[in-house]
């Protein structure tokens, strides 16, 4: 073994090529061509002193020697990645760090207000210029670089974006507090449910996404109305238009004045990851980090 310093472009390779199951999907992931990536792969392991990867009909495994190197290689490579936003801090020192969020209708009412508030007394020097739209929309933002950070309510996440879940939500049946289902005792069964038109989210919401997974093949009847936010839809319950599947947290205020009445469904509880997505690295960069740190915490 030398005592050359980490050959970092070599250890991401690895690392790839160990989560993609070979070496032609590692190399492809990082951007480069086969042969220069079995190059690198080559002068990790002489730099290392054994071989880290053993090569089979089908693609690429780790020897027992790569995989104690992968758990190295990942806590150095965050590492590396800690230092970069460090360095981009200090390049950005006496400039007021921009920062465009996405965030989904439920989020950004409810959650957003309050971690704006924890970000700016951690790093007042952070702005935040926050873009409210569903949960598709702030998928393809993120995706297309639009936007450095969202946080979405849909239970359908890509797979080419980096997911993490900041929190659970519940969603909840609710209705006026004159529909008839206000002097029943028993719970609404799923059939019950599908068979009723509701006031529903626009095709695209993570709220409507969340109800069509949980009512899955049986299908909905036709919604009663479909509204584009979560006020519009409460109005139209309480106006009489019929029941709605919403957030906990969309209907709290309701609930507790008495607005709206909660009705319980048959089954375990209903709910949905409400979850960051970044498009590059395992972790987001600079002030996207530290508000992720944020909606994590609270």
């Amino acid at each position: 073994m030398t005592d050359d310093l980490p050959d970092l472009p070599a250890l991401a390779l690895f690392v790839a090529v160990v989560e993609e199951g070979g070496l032609g999907a590692g190399a492809r992931r990082r951007g480069l061509h086969q042969p220069n990536a079995s190059r690198l792969i080559a002068r990790l392991e002489a730099q290392v002193g054994a071989r880290l990867i053993d090569r089979h009909p089908h693609g690429a495994r780790p020897t027992e020697t790569g995989l104690r190197c992968l758990a190295q290689a990942r806590r150095l490579l965050d590492a590396a990645e800690t230092f970069m936003d460090w360095r981009r801090t200090i390049e950005q020192q006496g400039d007021v760090a921009a920062l465009r969020v996405g965030a989904s209708l439920t989020i950004a009412e409810h959650l957003m207000p309050a971690w704006l508030a924890a970000l700016r007394r951690r790093a007042p020097a952070i702005s935040v210029d926050p873009s409210v739209q569903n949960s598709a929309a702030v998928l393809a933002g993120v995706r297309e670089g639009r936007l450095p950070l969202g946080f979405v309510e849909t239970p359908h996440l890509p797979g080419d974006l980096q997911a993490r879940t900041v929190r659970d939500d519940e969603l909840v049946l609710v209705i006026a507090p004159d529909h008839p289902w206000a002097e029943r005792s028993a719970p609404v069964t799923l059939d019950e449910l599908v068979a009723t038109p509701l006031v529903v989210r626009e095709d695209g919401s993570g709220t409507r996404e969340a109800l069509e997974t949980v009512v899955g093949a049986r299908g909905m009847t036709a919604p009663a109305q479909i509204l584009r936010s979560n006020a519009a839809v409460r109005i139209a319950v309480r106006s009489g238009a019929g029941p709605a599947v919403l957030s906990a947290l969309a209907v709290q205020d309701q609930l507790r004045s008495g607005e709206l009445l909660r009705v319980p469904l048959a089954g375990a509880p209903v709910r949905r990851p409400l979850t960051a997505v970044w498009n590059g690295p395992r972790h987001p960069p600079g002030a996207a980090a530290r508000l992720l740190e944020v909606a994590e915490a609270g």
